[in-house]
């Protein structure tokens, strides 16, 4: 399988200048000021094969954002190349523009004021959509979004997880061959989470699309992808399989333990890391082949009312990786 995206050794620098308060240091700033240098993307490299879909994760900050501007044409980087299908973003050819769309949680394309379908209806004249396809592709995906009936409505009086879903269909109305999706769901609760996730992964399956996912919820990148980079401070610290970040913590396991009356942290601490506790509630992680035994251990010394045993949660290794490069 072809690459869809290369990414060879990308940097973005921005300069600005240091300014202290006061109006003394305004006007000595027009004539000395300090400038200084923030590398928001700090040579990053990586490939994404044609109809993968990857897990863009960092803390805020970390120049997730700006990469994807730069992969979509919105912002020229200062140095490294990116190969997308063939074209350079940033020479912003009018046959790049047509095969992505990019979904900025946090930033509306539609109009306020306007009904949703009238927006719609733009992007359908902006990539010079046919009549009969652009309506076989909103019939499709308003109804598996569940919106079709909401096509009338202004914008400002949906919901923001309908607005969400419009914003969906406003940016696939020309089939994109790539997306890029920058906290998507940012904002909704869980119902329209899941919905829209589900129709990101049939989009996906269907239409054979390259996508490249940015979330803070660890739910959307464990539904919907097999593969992460976690980028922080502008550089990436891994790429690969999501079920991979964990590898250190392989042979640990998290035991929970509900009791029927409080239980000293103290008395807990000799089996293994008591991770959370609050009494009649613990968290104790052990060596995986010292379950058994501690579990013997645990229900003979305490009372204990109910018990789970798994694995330590792939966000546990994220923020270790995190924790590790700062």
């Amino acid at each position: 399988m072809s690459n869809a995206i290369e990414v060879r050794h990308l940097q973005k620098e921005f300069e600005y200048y240091k300014k202290e308060i006061g109006m003394r240091k305004s006007l000595q700033n027009l004539f000395f000021r300090q400038k200084l240098v923030k590398k928001a993307v700090n040579d990053v490299s990586f490939s994404i094969e044609e109809g993968e879909m990857v897990g863009f994760l960092g803390p805020n900050g970390a120049g997730k954002t700006t990469t994807l501007k730069m992969l979509s044409g919105i912002l020229y980087p200062t140095s490294g190349t990116v190969n997308i299908f063939g074209y350079t973003p940033w020479e912003r050819k009018k046959q790049f523009k047509q095969i992505f769309s990019i979904v900025m949680g946090q930033k509306s394309q539609l109009w306020p004021d306007l009904p949703a379908g009238e927006s719609i209806f733009l992007n359908k004249c902006i990539y010079q959509v046919p009549d009969e396809s652009y309506q076989r592709t909103l019939e499709e995906l308003s109804e598996l979004l569940d919106v079709k009936e909401l096509l009338g409505v202004q914008v400002r009086r949906l919901s923001l997880g309908e607005r969400m879903k419009m914003e969906l269909i406003a940016s696939l109305i020309h089939r994109p061959k790539l997306m890029f999706l920058d906290e998507p769901t940012i904002g909704l609760d869980m119902m329209s989470q899941r919905s829209v996730r589900n129709f990101l992964k049939y989009y996906n399956e269907q239409y054979h699309a390259t996508v490249i996912l940015t979330s803070h919820y660890m739910k959307d990148i464990e539904d919907l992808c097999s593969r992460v980079i976690l980028i922080n401070a502008g550089s990436i610290l891994y790429d690969g399989e999501l079920k991979k970040v964990n590898t250190y913590k392989d042979e640990r396991k998290l035991i929970t333990l509900y009791f029927s009356e409080p239980i000293s942290t103290e008395l807990l601490r000799a089996f293994g890391e008591v991770k959370e506790t609050d009494g009649s509630y613990s968290v104790i992680e052990v060596g995986k082949e010292e379950v058994r035994i501690c579990l013997q251990y645990l229900l003979d010394k305490f009372p204990v009312v109910d018990f789970t045993v798994e694995d330590p949660k792939i966000e546990d290794g994220i923020v270790g990786l995190y924790s590790g490069s700062a």
